[in-house]
């Protein structure tokens, strides 16, 4: 198998413009930060002189508008309201949309390898229009494929999803939804096959490489880190907006027992005792009858939190300006982006130590360790109790992102990373 040896800082891509085809098999920005990641190295690369198309299944991205947006739909059926009914006649003369839909009624999740399938048509059909085929985690079977016929393939792993799997099952006791997520995560089986068949990986964080190596048994010498970026010209201060005094704020996923929800509810049913007047904004929505609504009701907090969904960037700007500090609760991040946007828009942020998350945060905010309520509440009083470290906090913060974190660095080290694997002999 042909290697390309880690990136060096030292090395200087040749002036010369590619063609780059960036995959997902889902990419909507606001579906997670798989979508964020598309958007935005889309954009960073199309700036850095490339031409890139963005080959996606639904839901698809938001794209500037001279970036390519090349559509390849499935059946979409985690967007649709009734997933039972969506299969049409048509479909059955389609293998890959008849197995992903028995796959989505039997409760797997069939979306990257469904994806890979179509690539695979789709590659063989237009495979001279690209120099580059950069694959954002659907470490697919078609994927491998496309690395078998010759072409130059980089997957980005953003972390192994076997952490989400993991956890989810130490956090559910009913065996009868054990069972559902192990069948939910089925395609992990196909993702370790593949991730240690790759030539060409990136990875967004030294703890992100750390884990999948030792998930998917991939040799670190065939893994690079190239570090995310944050928007920092979306995600800034606004200095006409009041910051409020007694104002929480946490981006999550409300239910994923990754996202850490289940320690911070209990963590601000201690803060309000502490103090009466303060309030949590949660960008993010629970789901009716789930762990985070059971949470609220137990502590009885329904009038101290506000949930807000679906809101656009700059919305999030805005609350971030008004909020005292944020909060990032996760048991594990492969990156941390959340931490990162509140930290470009100079917010003090407490967050824990999983896995990434001390990274990014470095010593311009405050970690305390995973899955641990009262930590969170030791930190988070001690910053609402001081003004001055809270400003300096916030100003460190915004000043590491500006300094660590750039898109347009992302772009000029991915650059150098492809011109590597143009130049490799395979």
């Amino acid at each position: 198998m042909s290697e390309v040896a880690p990136l060096k800082e030292s090395v200087t891509a040749p002036a010369r413009p590619l063609r780059i085809a960036l995959l997902g098999y889902r990419s909507n920005p606001f579906s997670g930060g798989q979508g964020i990641y598309i958007k935005y190295v889309a954009r960073a690369l199309r700036d850095a002189g490339h031409q890139v198309d963005v080959i996606s299944g639904a839901p698809y991205p938001n794209l500037d508008e001279d970036i390519g947006l090349i559509k390849l739909p499935g059946l979409n059926l985690f967007e649709t309201q009734h997933p039972g009914r969506a299969l049409r006649w048509r479909h059955l003369t389609s293998a890959t949309d008849t197995f992903e839909w028995l796959s989505k009624m039997s409760g797997g999740f069939p979306e990257p390898y469904t994806f890979g399938r179509r690539i695979v048509s789709f590659f063989k059909q237009n495979a001279r229009n690209y120099d580059v085929i950069h694959d954002n985690q659907s470490l697919s079977y078609g994927v491998l494929a496309l690395q078998k016929m010759g072409l130059k393939v980089v997957s980005t792993i953003h972390h192994p999803i076997t952490y989400d799997r993991d956890i989810a099952l130490a956090h559910e006791l009913n065996w009868g939804m054990r069972l559902l997520i192990r069948r939910w995560h089925h395609f992990l089986s196909m993702q370790t096959k593949v991730a240690r068949q790759l030539n060409n990986i990136v990875t967004v964080s030294e703890s992100s490489k750390r884990d999948l190596c030792r998930a998917f048994g991939v040799p670190e010498t065939r893994v690079n880190v190239i570090v995310n970026g944050v928007d920092a010209n979306t995600f800034k201060p606004l200095p006409h907006i009041t910051r409020e005094p007694r104002l929480l704020i946490t981006t999550a996923s409300a239910d994923q027992p990754l996202k850490g929800t289940q320690y911070l509810i209990p963590a601000f049913a201690r803060l309000r005792e502490m103090y009466p007047d303060l309030h949590l904004i949660f960008i993010g929505r629970p789901k009716p009858g789930g762990t985070t609504a059971k949470l609220i009701d137990q502590h009885n907090l329904a009038g101290a939190i506000t949930f807000r969904h679906g809101i656009s960037a700059g919305t999030i700007v805005e609350l971030y300006a008004r909020a005292t500090i944020a909060v990032v609760p996760s048991e594990y991040e492969g990156f941390g982006l959340p931490a990162a946007e509140a930290m470009a828009c100079a917010v003090p942020v407490v967050a824990t130590n999983g896995g990434a998350l001390p990274e990014v945060v470095g010593d311009a905010g405050m970690t305390v360790p995973k899955s641990n309520p009262a930590a969170l509440t030791e930190a988070i009083a001690t910053l609402l109790d001081d003004k001055e470290k809270r400003e300096n906090l916030g100003a460190r913060g915004r000043l590491r992102m500006l300094e660590e974190f750039c898109w347009s660095r992302v772009a000029s080290r991915l650059t150098d990373y492809y011109n590597q694997v143009l130049d490799n002999e395979s």
